[in-house]
């Protein structure tokens, strides 16, 4: 695996799956004709439009600077990283480290 994207966080199936992308060809696909490219577009435009909800909220200007470097740390967008530690929050995920 690359040593550069090895973060504890992941567990041994996440990292095999990591492991295994080095063994992809990615010259063994071929490009998809301009037909399937637009039926996967159109399946992916209606997928998104269904799959979310919007949400706004009002945060310090201070926290939200900390979120920004924290997901820049964690190679995500700030975006993606508050809707993931939601999720985990909500679905019972998210614990406490006792720092």
């Amino acid at each position: 695996m690359n040593d550069q994207y090895d973060p504890p966080y992941i567990d041994d199936e996440e990292r095999e799956l990591i492991e295994s992308l080095d063994e992809i060809e990615p010259q063994s696909f071929g490009k998809p004709d301009e037909e399937k490219m637009a039926k996967l577009r159109k399946a992916a435009r209606s997928h998104l439009q269904h799959a979310s909800a919007k949400m706004n909220i009002r945060i310090a200007p201070e926290e939200l600077e900390l979120i920004k470097k924290r997901a820049d740390q964690e190679g995500l967008k700030y975006q993606s990283l508050v809707k993931s530690v939601m999720h985990k929050y909500v679905t019972g995920q998210l614990v406490e480290t006792g720092k």
